[in-house]
């Protein structure tokens, strides 16, 4: 344990002295784009964190790799580097992905080149071995050809990583997210030997998960709001692959011949864990998906109606909004390991029961007076409302922004009395 917490430490360090580096000289000379309109932050900020966390990933991977042997006097990581194929690829993956990711903070690339980037770096990873080689189906594990193999690799990777980037739109969000669903599956990956009757602790997953723990430590001082620095689409796409990556490498420990039919649920949690720690993504990138394609448009168009938007829209605050995506992904992670460990399995049903209704009343409860007169004013017919009020009064987005108590649009007021100046009240 002791040596992956090292690399954590590793990790962690680099990513902060870097993440400093960056922001620094990211304020230096102006390398950050113009706010956009479906920004939260109102200040320039620089984009480039994903370059401090690639860093101390690569540099806690080869620490692991060459340095531990030398300080340790036991090659703890021997099995995890005997292949340098897959640890390579790793590198050379995370690495194509922050290239793009810089490339699109600076510039704003179309998605196309970004998504044909980011199948490459899948593709780099599948084609030296990290790959899906078998799926638990009924009672006994499928192993499916070669081809489909690669195939079903890719579009994992590129599905994980384009739901992390989703979500990445408020300041800590998705560090934070990732210390916690990282950190589950790091006690998974930490202890899926032991359950499945094998005794090598030192494996990849875990590795990875520890890693990438450490480059998001590292870089949250810097992320957290008010956001000196963001991680853009570099750190974002970074993060789900390391993700995807440590998910995939799992399913590789797994003996077929070795699972029982009573022991088949940890051969189940590799590919539950991995949904179930990235619920809250994988739901935004599937409703954003449905919601541009019903529109007509491109699935990756930029939009303003993301979950983490409209929980600001509801009323939550910044930090509130935060707290429940935290929340939500800490219920189910910690839900999905506890099927592993506790009995009976109804202690489990009952912890994931009171979660998630726990964070449903969080999510839902009108945090604010925002909500109320937002709904006031959206149920109020067109006719009684000026079109200066209708206008500044969107349906969706713009109304919690329109939402002044200094407001001297008198429709509104007669609407919403709230709205009134105080000192104008007798």
């Amino acid at each position: 344990m002791r040596y992956y917490l090292l690399a954590l430490a590793i990790s962690a360090a680099v990513s902060f002295v870097l993440s400093v580096v960056v922001w620094r000289v990211g304020l230096k000379y102006r390398l950050y784009p113009k706010i956009r309109e479906r920004d939260v932050h109102q200040t320039p900020t620089p984009r480039l964190g994903g370059i401090a966390m690639w860093a101390g990933i690569v540099v806690a991977l080869l620490a692991a790799w060459f340095v531990f042997p030398l300080i340790s006097g036991v090659d703890y990581f021997r099995l995890v580097f005997a292949d340098a194929g897959p640890p390579l690829a790793i590198i050379g993956a995370a690495t194509i992905i922050v290239v793009i990711g810089v490339v699109d903070d600076l510039y704003d690339l179309d998605w196309m080149t970004k998504l044909a980037g980011q199948i490459i770096a899948a593709g780099v990873l599948a084609w030296q071995g990290v790959q899906l080689v078998s799926l638990p189906i009924g009672g006994s594990l499928a192993i499916g050809s070669p081809y489909m193999s690669l195939v079903l690799t890719v579009l994992t990777i590129v599905l994980v990583m384009n739901a992390v980037n989703f979500i990445d739109g408020l300041d800590g969000l998705v560090a934070g997210v990732a210390i916690i669903a990282n950190g589950v599956f790091f006690v998974y990956s930490f202890v899926i030997s032991i359950t499945i009757g094998q005794t090598e602790y030192f494996n990849l997953a875990a590795l990875l998960s520890a890693v990438l723990i450490g480059a998001c430590l590292g870089f949250l001082p810097l992320n957290w709001h008010p956001a000196k620095l963001f991680m853009g689409d570099a750190g974002a796409l970074l993060t789900g692959l390391v993700m995807a990556t440590s998910a995939i490498s799992v399913t590789g420990q797994i003996d077929p011949a070795g699972i029982s039919r009573t022991a088949l649920l940890p051969a189940f949690i590799p590919i539950v864990l991995p949904f179930a720690i990235l619920v809250v993504p994988l739901l935004d990138f599937g409703l954003a998906v449905l919601r541009r394609l019903s529109a007509g448009k491109s699935p990756f168009t930029a939009d303003r109606k993301h979950l983490h938007h409209r929980l600001l829209d509801m009323g939550h605050s910044h930090f509130q909004a935060v707290l429940i995506f935290y929340a939500w992904t800490l219920v189910a992670a910690v839900g999905g390991l506890m099927f592993l460990f506790v009995k009976p399995t109804y202690l489990v049903a009952v912890f994931l029961g009171v979660g998630l209704v726990a964070c449903t009343a969080a999510t839902l409860s009108p945090l604010s007076r925002r909500k109320k007169v937002e709904i006031a004013v959206q149920t109020t017919p067109t006719g009684e409302l000026s079109t200066t009020a209708s206008d500044r009064f969107d349906p969706l987005d713009a109304a919690a922004d329109a939402l002044d108590p200094h407001d001297t649009d008198t429709a509104a007021q007669a609407v919403v009395p709230e709205l009134t100046n105080p000192k104008d009240h007798p």
